[in-house]
């Protein structure tokens, strides 16, 4: 497809795609899902090889948040079944930080529910933060603890942390839809904050909440935007109790060209397999490691992932290879500088769709026309036909962090 080879060609040069060409992505058909993914793969072992890295989520305080996400198990409202727990002492953060690091996780993710932290909240997660940098040489340390005041960002680069994940999950023309207690402005500030305070930025997307194939491009395109190092693509877990219970929109085959989608739009940046991979790509996961070069080890937030060994048995099966804790994950052009792109003004994805560094040839090959199913997604958010509800899949976490149980990892 002329398509594809384009979308490679551009990848291989951090060239921004046009938006539709990532609509045409989105709408291709099965038939030619495996060669959406070949060329989406092309990419990823171009920049990041077969090396897949691995990150452990920690949920430092469970439940009970003043926020209304619609997603959310742990909203405002929330008749979901979940661990609810306050903070976890610094000690207890770091042990269940060290099973993820024993089962080869490179990074650890501290998340805390609530609207943004306090500065006695970030004093608590500062000395989690070096607890865990103590016991485990090397580790890197992510935060994620909701909107950022002026200056805590600062706090947590000087307390150890190397990351901050704040996602935008989706459009912003949807987002009051999803959310009505912040707003998407809210949610760029903090990544802006966490950015220029020499954090990594870390921000990505949920789909699968009715967004339509333009509100994933819009995400997507925002994202490259504000040029975070790390994009993690998230699949709606429809919790019963909450008020996305019911929203079953994603095949396995659709949630593979969404990644593909994304990895075209970021072509250089760690492209993270997170949330709900196992409810909706289900057996054809390994696929998904052709397209993202990092995923979650075990378990999430507040749902039970796959068994930790079966991960590292799934990446052994695929052909690719864990990344380890003396490699660096950016290719060099990002990792020299923090927050990686090309300094501020707009990072690597700018509208005028500008390459970072030297300015490389044309592309070769003039841009294809949007396919039919591309320009009804462009014109009138053309949806493809709802998954089966998979309800068995969706287990809540009862183990690990918050519990006397041993974790998965």
């Amino acid at each position: 497809m002329d398509l594809l080879n384009t979308l490679v060609d551009k990848g291989l040069r951090r060239e921004l795609p046009s938006r539709d060409e990532a609509l045409a992505v989105l709408a291709t058909s099965d038939d030619e899902l495996l060669d959406v993914v070949a060329a989406a793969g092309k990419v990823r072992r171009h920049w990041f090889g077969r090396r897949v890295k691995l990150n452990y989520l920690v949920n430092l305080k469970s439940g009970l948040c003043p926020e209304d996400c619609s997603y959310c198990s742990q909203r405002l409202g929330s008749k979901a079944d979940i661990l609810k727990y306050t903070w976890l002492k610094p000690e207890d953060a770091s042990k269940a930080a060290a099973a993820g690091v024993a089962g080869g996780a490179k990074r650890v993710c501290l998340v805390a529910s609530g609207r943004g932290p306090t500065d006695r909240d970030i004093d608590r997660v500062s000395k989690t933060i070096e607890a865990i940098k103590e016991e485990n040489d090397g580790v890197e340390v992510c935060a994620c603890l909701g909107l950022l005041s002026d200056g805590q960002a600062e706090r947590l680069r000087s307390a150890g942390a190397d990351a901050y994940n704040h996602n935008l999950n989706t459009s912003e023309g949807t987002y009051g839809e999803i959310t009505t207690t912040h707003t998407y402005a809210d949610r760029v500030d903090t990544v802006t904050k966490a950015h220029a305070a020499g954090l990594s930025a870390c921000s990505g997307l949920i789909a699968g909440m009715g967004e339509t194939d333009d509100d994933l491009v819009d995400v997507v395109f925002a994202l490259r935007e504000l040029d975070p190092d790390s994009v993690p693509v998230n699949f709606l877990i429809p919790f019963e109790g909450t008020p996305l219970a019911k929203e079953w929109n994603l095949t396995p085959q659709r949630a593979l060209r969404i990644l593909a989608m994304v990895r075209f739009v970021c072509p250089d940046v760690e492209v993270r397999l997170a949330g709900g991979r196992e409810v909706h790509l289900r057996s054809l996961q390994p696929l998904a490691l052709h397209l993202a070069n990092s995923i979650f080890l075990g378990d999430y937030l507040t749902s039970e992932g796959q068994a930790g060994k079966a991960d590292l048995e799934m990446i052994a099966d695929a052909g690719f290879e864990v990344e380890g804790a003396d490699t660096t994950t950016l290719p060099a052009h990002r990792a020299d500088a923090v927050g990686g792109g090309c300094g501020s003004g707009g990072g690597c994805g700018s509208d005028s769709g500008d390459v970072c560094g030297t300015a490389p040839d044309a592309a070769a090959g003039s841009v294809p026309e949007p396919a039919d199913g591309a320009a009804r997604a462009q014109d009138a958010g053309a949806q493809t036909a709802p998954g089966a509800a998979r309800t068995d899949l969706v287990a809540v976490r009862r183990r690990g962090a918050g519990t006397d149980l041993a974790p998965n990892a």
